[in-house]
C-alpha cells in the first residue's frame, strides 16, 4: 500500500478549498487531515473517506465499498472509511457533498490530541511532592558525600 508524492499533491490541491490540508504517511499509506482532523486515508493512490453511524448509510446506498485490509492472521479487516464516487473529480457539487460527509464524521469523532513543540503529547508538570517521591534516597546521599569530599 504505497502512496506516490504526485497523488499526495493532487489530494492537497483537491481539498484545499475546505481548509488547511495536511497529509501524514502512516502504515504504508497516508492520512489526510483538514484543520487537524483526519477525514480521509490514501492507500495505493486510492482515496477513502471517513464515515460514522450518521454518514455510513449514504456510502452504502451509493454502493461504495469500504476500505479493507488483511490482518496478520489472514483475516479480512474493515475500517470506517469508504471509497468516494468517481464523479467527485468532475463535479464540484459532488465533491462538496461527499467531502462534507467525511468532514462531518471527522468532526464528530474524538478531538485531536494536542502536541508539544517536540511532537510528544504534553503532560502536566510534576509537583515538587511527586518529584521528591521519584528521586531515590541513595542518590541524595551520594550527592552529599561528594559535597563533603570537595570541602
Amino acid at each position: 500500500m504505497t502512496v506516490s508524492a504526485g497523488y499526495i499533491d493532487f489530494v492537497k490541491d483537491l481539498f484545499a478549498p475546505f481548509g488547511e490540508i495536511t497529509v501524514r504517511r502512516m502504515f504504508g499509506g497516508a492520512g489526510v487531515y483538514c484543520d487537524g482532523r483526519i477525514f480521509a486515508i490514501i492507500g495505493d493512490d486510492d482515496l477513502w473517506f471517513k464515515t460514522d453511524e450518521e454518514t455510513r448509510s449514504a456510502f452504502l446506498a451509493a454502493g461504495l465499498p469500504p476500505f479493507t485490509y488483511e490482518t496478520k492472521d489472514g483475516e479480512k479487516g474493515v475500517m470506517n472509511y469508504y471509497a468516494p464516487p468517481d464523479d467527485i473529480l468532475d463535479d464540484a457539487e459532488a465533491l462538496r457533498r461527499w467531502t462534507g460527509l467525511a468532514l462531518a464524521a471527522a468532526t464528530r469523532g474524538p478531538k485531536p490530541k494536542k502536541k508539544s513543540v517536540s511532537g510528544k503529547n504534553t503532560k502536566a508538570p510534576a509537583t515538587s511532592a511527586q518529584k521528591a517521591v521519584k528521586r531515590p534516597i541513595v542518590r541524595r546521599r551520594t550527592v552529599r558525600r561528594k559535597a563533603a569530599r570537595s570541602s
